[in-house]
């Protein structure tokens, strides 16, 4: 390679650069393909993945890359796009670890024997600073069960089961519950994860998507409109709906989009619906703006190919439909089991397209320990308690 091709790539990285540094030039409809502002202004280039020469590269429909066979700008403006999306800066949320009294806040601990009650062990600390002893038994505490019970429960629950099978699945392990108890333990700490999970901003992608299903509630129909990220499967924001077609329509839809700027922090550059009236509605209500940059509205998505809905379908029919299957259908409209729902998808299940993580993984928040429900409820507790 000359120097004047060698000085011809540089420039062409560097600009590709620049392209994806600027706002609103770069948009997303998948993992293959994207569309790319034309500098000059003459309306968008696409760029997609392909095989080329029995290799999987990018190809683009811009005059350089058609006639050059060059890697053009616009190629380079969505790797560092997509590099830029992968730079995110992690939240660890870490098991709580006694390691002061609770009496002198002393530091000076150490394990004293267990405590034996009739439904599992707790392990008792002894203070060398103030020489008295105690228990502690975070987010649990006066509660007739373990902690061991509780939460697996909330798996098993959360997974696919019914309340009745959880609660004939947890004698299997010595817990001799109803499933009216089981409820209740999802009610409590729904509740509680919600309200601390709810400070956290999870750090999305700039392209959203939104979508309804249908679903009885009491036995009425009811619709489930719902605000996913696109590239993290992050679950942004819910709002149930008494219909899709009226008046309110739009004031529902407002409500999901203004949910969802409030839990990220920002609005999204690029917007992904079906042709539903009401999303065109909120969004010019929400995220329209004449100053820059503007939100991308992108309608009329096909059943398949780039502009697909694939994700959203998956996302329908896997954690919500295979959820309200099992129950029949949802008996009120506040209930704690759509909120157990999201709160299971974003921070607990993992998933294949995810690499197996989990979509809290792929935004910055990291749940750690080997029952992550049991991490969420102990900092939950600790949280509203300070």
């Amino acid at each position: 390679m000359g120097a004047g091709q060698m000085q011809a790539l540089l420039n062409r990285e560097e600009r590709g650069k620049m392209i994806a540094e600027k706002p609103n030039q770069v948009t997303r409809f998948g993992e293959r393909s994207y569309k790319v502002a034309s500098q000059s202004g003459r309306g968008m280039y696409e760029v997609r993945k392909a095989r080329m020469n029995q290799t999987v590269g990018w190809v683009c429909t811009c005059p350089d890359f058609t006639y050059r066979e060059v890697k053009c700008k616009h190629i380079w403006a969505v790797e560092f796009s997509a590099r830029l999306r992968e730079v995110v800066k992690p939240r660890v949320i870490e098991p709580i670890d006694v390691h002061a009294c609770i009496y002198c806040k002393s530091e000076r601990l150490i394990k004293w024997g267990i405590r034996h009650n009739k439904y599992g062990d707790i392990q008792k600390f002894s203070c060398k600073a103030c020489g008295r002893y105690f228990t502690v038994n975070i987010g649990f505490e006066r509660m007739k069960h373990n902690p061991q019970g509780i939460t697996t429960a909330m798996q098993l629950y959360f997974s696919g089961e019914s309340l009745r099978n959880t609660a004939k699945s947890l004698r299997l392990i010595g817990v001799e519950v109803s499933h009216k108890t089981v409820y209740c333990w999802i009610q409590k700490y729904v509740s509680l994860m919600d309200k601390y999970l709810s400070q956290i901003k999870p750090q999305v992608s700039d392209t959203w998507r939104a979508d309804e299903m249908f679903l009885k509630i009491k036995g009425n129909p009811k619709y489930l409109y719902a605000l996913l990220d696109d590239e993290t499967r992050y679950w942004i924001a819910k709002e149930v709906a008494g219909d899709k077609f009226s008046r309110e329509a739009p004031e529902y839809a407002s409500r999901l989009f203004q949910q969802g700027k409030e839990v990220a922090g920002k609005k999204p550059l690029t917007l992904i619906t079906d042709g539903l009236h009401a999303y065109h509605l909120a969004y010019r209500r929400e995220f329209y703006a004449h100053e820059k940059p503007v939100t991308k509205h992108v309608e009329h998505i096909t059943w398949r190919g780039e502009r697909g809905n694939e994700k959203m379908e998956s996302f329908n029919g896997n954690t919500v439909r295979s959820r309200e299957k099992v129950m029949r259908s949802l008996k009120r409209e506040d209930t704690p089991i759509l909120t157990g729902m999201q709160i299971f998808h974003n921070y607990l299940r993992g998933h294949q397209a995810l690499d197996g993580k989990t979509p809290a993984d792929a935004c910055g928040i990291e749940v750690q320990g080997e029952n992550k429900w049991l991490t969420l409820i102990q900092n939950a507790s600790r949280k509203g308690r300070v």
